[in-house]
């Protein structure tokens, strides 16, 4: 089943001046796959994967997540479909340091409100298992290493069991052992029918995806 489809995607940034980012994309993605986008610095590989987000709606085309074309849609029916639909996992993990690991996995689902807090928090403390991190859940997130942020940081974008989970640079700024970690969590993921797309410059997370799309001057080469 096709879960994330790009149609003739464009992207303009005017500021200074006019230029053309994004040039007619078009990508498919299946419900299972772990794909990776790679790229030179500044080739357009970032600003796909913000459209995909639908966190910026400046752009010509359409873009369609769990059969739903989402161009055009207001703000707020947006924000509502991504705490639904798409789980965020960023270089940068921003977690909230003063939270605990617990309360910082659980926060999306408590603004989905699908499930009243006992069920959350239950659920919430099954992915931290999943993960390791059972034993981190009423730490601080502000005393965790990086690599541990860096998971907690994954098991936030599963609460709310996502059709689809993007990620930007998830191991930029880990260690190799980490980075190894993130890759198993996501080979994982995406053998248990989670669909995840990431933009990576690491060659070696990049091979174990499923399928590698190259980025040249804001097209698709592949």
């Amino acid at each position: 089943m096709t879960v994330l489809k790009t149609n003739n995607i464009n992207k303009y940034f005017y500021d200074p001046e006019e230029f053309h980012v994004l040039k007619n994309v078009n990508v498919s993605i299946e419900q299972g796959e772990f794909v990776t986008i790679m790229g030179k610095s500044g080739c357009g590989k970032s600003t796909l994967l913000y459209l995909l987000s639908t966190l910026d709606t400046a752009y010509d085309g359409d873009i369609e997540i769990n059969g739903q074309n989402l161009t055009g849609w207001s703000e707020s029916r947006l924000a509502a479909f991504r705490n639904r639909n798409i789980g965020f996992v960023f270089q940068f993990h921003f977690l909230l340091p003063e939270f605990t690991v617990l309360e910082n996995v659980m926060m999306p689902a408590l603004k989905l409100a699908k499930f009243d807090r006992h069920q959350i928090e239950n659920n919430a403390m099954e992915i931290l298992g999943q993960l390791d991190l059972k034993t981190l859940a009423q730490k601080r997130a502000s005393k965790l290493s990086g690599g541990q942020q860096q998971r907690v940081a994954i098991a936030r974008a599963l609460i709310n069991n996502p059709t689809v989970i993007l990620a930007d640079e998830p191991t930029g700024n880990l260690d190799s052992l980490n980075s190894k970690k993130v890759l198993e969590i996501f080979t994982l993921l995406a053998k248990q029918g989670n669909t995840i797309v990431a933009v990576t410059h690491d060659h070696d997370f990049a091979s174990n995806s499923n399928r590698i799309l190259e980025m040249i001057d804001g097209k698709l080469v592949n």
